[in-house]
């Protein structure tokens, strides 16, 4: 083959990686907006310990709340797709860790779809079926708020598995050629937050509390993935070289 048809090649050759990584960076970008204005939502409606007035605001601004819900379950699917094409990404840097890595990314979208059914229980409580006549007002406003702390709850535990992916994910890109190794410390350092959150609230609520300002900055590991995804894609020459000694090495 000709020197001219090898130079041809290569680009065709990395394209199939980087327009994965790209539209992976492209889902990952509404996983993060979706999933944010949710928080944001939840943040105006919810008011902590104060059950009344948080039945009052989810009845008052019942479309906003349903919203809040709509996004929790667009990001949910972003993040599965984006889970299934950072797999495809990885396998040749290691096939069993990125596989593991997508079982616990799975299994924390599975914790945040249970998640979302207790977000949408306030609802079917508050909206005064017949059925519900035996409860008093109040118990039926408890009993909203205590559908949203295990909501909560759920989701905590859906961030351990998040965690978990995460630093898998950081290993694979310190392990790869073809993304920068820096990217790769930083997803460990978000998995490494959202696990150290997650445990904290399990163990000690007002350390937790404590600690949230600087566990979120765990969110720059993952917003730096996003955008290089997004902006870059992957090497994709030193993808296929990989690709192929892997390959190989079957």
């Amino acid at each position: 083959m000709s020197a001219t048809a090898t130079m041809t090649m290569e680009p065709i050759a990395g394209a199939a990686p980087r327009f994965q990584a790209r539209i992976a960076g492209v889902l990952y970008l509404m996983c993060i907006l979706t999933g944010t204005s949710g928080m944001i939502i939840n943040g105006r409606l919810i008011v902590s310990g104060d059950a009344a007035a948080t039945a009052a605001n989810i009845l008052a601004h019942e479309p906003l709340y349903r919203l809040g819900f709509a996004y929790d379950l667009i990001a949910g699917a972003c993040y599965i797709a984006v889970i299934a094409l950072l797999y495809g990404l990885f396998q040749p840097v290691n096939r069993h860790v990125s596989l593991a890595a997508a079982l616990f990314g799975l299994a924390g979208c599975t914790c945040g779809a249970v998640a979302g059914l207790f977000h949408l229980a306030p609802l079917a409580v508050l909206k005064g079926a017949p059925y519900l006549s035996v409860f008093s007002a109040k118990q039926l406003q408890a009993l909203a708020y205590l559908f949203i702390k295990l909501r909560g709850q759920t989701s905590n535990i859906a961030f351990v598995f998040f965690g978990l992916y995460c630093l898998l994910i950081g290993f694979l890109i310190f392990r790869s050629t073809f993304l920068p190794r820096t990217l790769g410390v930083l997803m460990a350092i978000a998995g490494t937050c959202w696990l150290t959150s997650s445990f904290a609230s399990f163990l000690s609520p007002p350390l937790a509390a404590l600690l949230s300002p600087y566990i979120a900055a765990g969110g720059l590991g993952e917003a730096a993935l996003t955008f290089w995804l997004l902006l870059i894609g992957v090497n994709g020459a030193r993808w296929e070289q990989q690709a192929g000694v892997a390959g190989t090495g079957r």
